[in-house]
């Protein structure tokens, strides 16, 4: 969508930035394909050159007055290592309300499904570096999209068919799937000591808690609702409780740096090295998908007490290793994965997610898990910051009042 010349007039020193905007279980990813600077090096520097000098972007996209506290972003990258060796045909960087993520499933099915539409279609508003094969589908009528994240490559395979003009399409009746780096739980039953200044109403008398630590691109501690104080189900949550308690529970982790050196070790990347979410989770609502064993129920709050509306991709990564690693599943069984959105739309839009091979990280016993889903397109934009304008280079409404 081209901006007309009369208000684009109005910001001259502004870049035009043009996104792809779409949603995974209602979790919305705006994806940037044109007007973000060009940067260079290793996806890693090219993700701290962006934190360092185009922070300003990720605000204005992220931030109101274009986005909102639960915005999602994802900016196309058309070189880093792994796009330059040939295993990827695009990196991509994720942003969040706080920053840069390392891993996003949600995003990374609806990158994988905008990839494909614009291959079929014979279309490059975003260059990528090989062709999406299209004369080699096989017998289920699929094709793989390698994507280069922050951490690491994932191969997503993208269901396809062909359209009333015989071009190839995304088929949407059924869903994506994706598999990315190798998952593994870091602890379990460890006990995060909570002084005063870290507790909420909710906690009662306790000074501590017990949780689990797993790595699914990113580190997350998984909790019950019960742990943390609130009734036992997902049912009817209360996600504002919630929301204050985990926010509380990460600061109190963060605090330590015994738990932080000890649980949220990468053997590969440093920057990887830090807590991004907590995982609520209920393991006796939501309802089974076809073909799986079972259903549990999650709530993903994230960045800056950001709520994930869909079931997490890179959240049942984490699940599917910690589960594996306590016996609870075994290779090759799928499980659904709702959120409480999937929940209320009667299980539409829950993720499957399966340990598909168990491999060694470290001293970890890892495996790589495989995550299925859908995304869906809800529009194209083309956004610009007006000459003079310091309101439009973002704010949170709600944080005005601690100013």
């Amino acid at each position: 969508m081209e901006i007309p010349s009369f208000i684009s007039s109005a910001a001259q020193n502004s870049p035009q930035i043009k996104t792809i905007e779409m949603h995974t279980t209602g979790e919305p990813t705006r994806i940037v394909y044109s007007g973000y600077p060009d940067i260079t090096g290793t996806l890693l520097e090219q993700r701290a050159h962006a934190k360092a000098h185009h922070d300003h972007i990720r605000r204005a996209l992220i931030y109101e007055p274009r986005g909102h506290r639960e915005m999602y972003g994802a900016v196309l990258r058309p070189s880093s290592e792994l796009v330059e060796s040939g295993e990827a045909h695009l990196g991509v960087l994720f942003l969040t309300n706080e920053g840069y993520s390392t891993m996003c499933g949600h995003a990374t099915l609806a990158v994988a499904r905008l990839v494909v539409d614009q291959a079929g279609a014979g279309s490059q508003i975003f260059p990528i570096r090989r062709p999406i094969d299209f004369d080699n589908l096989g017998s289920r009528d699929e094709v793989v999209v390698s994507l280069h994240v922050p951490c690491g490559l994932v191969n997503v395979t993208v269901p396809v068919r062909r359209g009333s003009n015989d071009r190839w399409t995304t088929d949407i009746r059924r869903p994506i799937s994706y598999r990315s780096v190798p998952s593994y739980a870091t602890g379990i039953g460890i006990t995060v000591p909570l002084p005063s200044s870290y507790r909420w109403p909710e906690l009662g008398q306790r000074e501590s808690i017990i949780v689990d630590i797993s790595y699914g691109g990113a580190f997350y501690l998984v909790v019950s609702p019960d742990t943390l104080g609130f009734a036992d189900t997902l049912a009817k949550p209360d996600i504002p409780g919630l929301s204050r308690a985990t926010a509380q529970l990460k600061e109190a982790f963060n605090s330590s740096q015994h738990l932080r050196q000890s649980f949220l070790y990468h053997a590969e990347h440093s920057d990887l090295q830090f807590l991004y979410g907590t995982l609520v989770t209920d393991a006796k609502t939501g309802l089974a998908s076809p073909g799986t064993g079972g259903a549990e129920t999650t709530i993903c709050f994230f960045s800056d007490a950001q709520v994930d509306r869909s079931p997490t991709g890179s959240g049942v990564q984490a699940k599917v290793a910690l589960a594996y690693a306590k016996g609870e599943r075994k290779l090759s069984e799928k499980w659904a994965y709702h959120s409480v959105l999937s929940n209320r739309y009667d299980g539409e839009g829950a993720f499957v997610g399966e340990a598909v091979k168990e491999v060694t990280v470290g001293s970890h016993k890892a495996v790589i898990v495989e995550v299925s889903g859908w995304a869906r397109y809800t529009g194209a934009s083309s956004f610009l910051i007006e000459d003079g304008d310091a309101i439009g280079e973002g704010f949170w409404f709600d944080g005005l009042g601690a100013a």
